[in-house]
């Protein structure tokens, strides 16, 4: 036999005895791969953490100075843009959680002193209704909403499982010891990542050139060129769209008078970030709160802002997100479901970029064979590629010259 054939059948040999030891050991490996992602959770958590700072810290440099020269300047604009990102993050969550969290917890007190009265009017109510069945009127009448009682309840329940509850909230505080050492190992992942990109993108693209053919290189930039335009196209529109559906949903509130607006707002432009069912998200728990206060009002609300949901799906979100990401509503639709039954809400956010970026890479390799095959493609259903028109305007000029 020749050699090529000694290798084809050396590999599928070796591919069936690999087949059968995963299969006969797949308990072993599926604990051995989450361990491993497990160790890698950090690193993953500061690669997120880096790409979407990288954008914030890009806009900071590109007017921190731009045409100085100074060495001061060029030494001082890395840290100092990076140091300008966190501190705008850390005060966006700040004036959320001020915004917020009092108005949640007057809510709640509203709640705690709003709950047995109605309790006892509703039940009067059904007392009343009830006049034909005694037995019914009697058992009613015998139950009663007490917040005292229900806190002696609870204090027994707690103190007879004392050991349950000592394990669960050991493991509560065990998860949450683990998520923030996770965040703040990534958080210092990415800050690192963010101060050396420029050496370690030189480096990526030297061992690309070693390992890699210049046909192979040509096409793996060409799908990261594409990612990160979707991708960061994606962030900047989201955030983006997110401010002017809060902001809306907030003039709209106050227009109608309706309570809780900046809470509402902000709730709604925070769960924005979730494409097409983080806003029904944010506004179920706004109306849940203004119910409590005036329920006809949180009627209001929800028709409001069904109104401004059809106004933003139908005009905002294609114009600030969908044009620049390029997906269809139908794939959009289709990303969202699908990366949030497999990752959540996580799986929710990204799944539209990535999606995005599929779409675009299969469109242009269609294209490709297209031309090649001399089929005329219809130009409706290509993905828009990124305009440039600064470079043909000089040309023009050029050539108005000669």
């Amino acid at each position: 036999m020749e050699k090529r054939e000694i290798k084809r059948y050396i590999f599928i040999a070796f591919l069936a005895v690999a087949v059968c030891v995963i299969s006969q050991n797949f308990s072993v490996l599926t604990s051995l791969l989450s361990l491993v992602l497990g160790a890698l959770k950090p690193l993953f958590i500061g690669l997120m953490i880096a790409y979407i700072f990288n954008i914030i810290m890009n806009f900071f440099e590109k007017h921190y100075f731009p045409k100085s020269s100074s060495k001061l300047i060029t030494s001082t604009r890395r840290p100092l843009c990076l140091v300008f990102s966190f501190t705008l993050a850390i005060a966006v969550i700040i004036l959320i959680m001020y915004i917020v969290v009092p108005e949640i917890g007057k809510a709640f007190g509203v709640l705690y002193d709003e709950i047995p009265p109605a309790f006892t009017k509703s039940k009067d109510f059904i007392i009343g209704k009830l006049k034909e069945y005694p037995e019914i009127q009697e058992q009613i009448s015998t139950v009663e909403f007490d917040w005292a009682k229900i806190a002696e309840k609870a204090s027994k329940l707690l103190t007879s499982g004392v050991a349950g509850i000592l394990s669960s909230a050991m493991g509560i505080i065990g998860g949450l010891t683990s998520a923030l050492t996770n965040l703040v190992l990534g958080v210092i992942f990415a800050i690192y990542l963010l101060l050396r990109k420029d050496k370690l993108i030189r480096d990526g693209n030297r061992i690309r050139r070693i390992w890699f053919s210049d046909e192979v290189n040509r096409k793996l930039g060409r799908v990261f060129s594409t990612a990160n335009e979707t991708f960061q196209s994606f962030f900047v529109g989201q955030f983006v769209e997110a401010i002017i559906l809060g902001t809306l949903c907030f003039i709209g509130m106050k227009m109608l008078k309706l309570p809780y607006a900046a809470m509402s707002g902000t709730l709604v432009g925070v769960t924005a970030f979730i494409p097409i069912v983080g806003a029904f998200l944010g506004a179920g728990i706004s109306a849940f709160i203004i119910l409590t206060v005036a329920p006809m009002k949180a009627l209001i609300f929800i028709i409001f802002l069904v109104i401004l949901q059809q106004i933003e799906g139908n005009i905002i979100y294609p114009k600030v997100v969908g044009g620049k990401v390029g997906l269809p509503s139908i794939w959009t639709l289709a990303a969202v479901t699908i990366g949030g039954g497999l990752f959540g809400v996580l799986g929710m956010i990204l799944g539209v970029p990535l999606a995005a970026t599929l779409y675009k890479l299969s469109f242009y390799k269609i294209e490709a064979k297209e031309a090649e095959l001399g089929i005329a493609s219809p130009d409706e259903e290509k993905p828009k590629k990124p305009k440039k028109q600064k470079a043909p305007a000089k040309n023009a000029k050029a050539n108005k010259k000669k």
